[in-house]
């Protein structure tokens, strides 16, 4: 079985947010291993908006911070779990999360799939894809269903 030093976790602020971010935890705890949580904020029309990108940067970081408050405060008082960080970056999303993924060096990255209609996807593409293609490691792509799959109290005794 592959050993994990360094998780990197792609989270997008859907519903898939949560399951990515506990699965990510679960296997820090698992292989001992270090997580970046990295949110990308699309920066183009922000821009263009003169809108204080710094600000808009913080705010989402604080954000994060504060619907993960509960799996980020059991990370980091696990003994099992080198390092949990939280990181945003504004730009073009998928430039920005391999710039910050590419800083971190991970050896797993998981991401959510958001499920996008066929037609949208044939002009976005997906950031799971690119993930997918551009790393130099493992990705796991979780779906929202994970959730689910996830009993409180079981997930609770796993990160004890």
């Amino acid at each position: 079985m592959a050993r994990y030093n360094r998780i990197f976790a792609a989270l997008d602020g859907s519903d898939t947010q949560l399951a990515v971010a506990r699965r990510a935890l679960s296997i820090a705890h698992d292989n001992r291993a270090g997580v970046l949580f990295a949110h990308a904020i699309e920066s183009a029309d922000l821009e263009m908006a003169r809108v204080d990108i710094p600000e808009i940067v913080a705010k989402s970081k604080e954000s994060i911070e504060s619907a993960l408050e509960r799996q980020l405060t059991r990370a980091m008082h696990d003994e099992c779990i080198s390092s949990v960080e939280v990181k945003v970056a504004a730009g073009r999303i998928e430039e920005a999360l391999g710039d910050l993924a590419a800083e971190f060096d991970p050896d797993l990255v998981i991401c959510g799939v958001r499920g996008l209609s066929n037609i949208k996807y044939a002009f976005v593409g997906s950031t799971s894809t690119f993930l997918i293609r551009n790393m130099n490691c493992d990705v796991l792509v979780v779906r929202p269903e994970a959730l689910e799959d996830i009993d409180d109290a079981e997930y609770e005794a796993a990160m004890q």
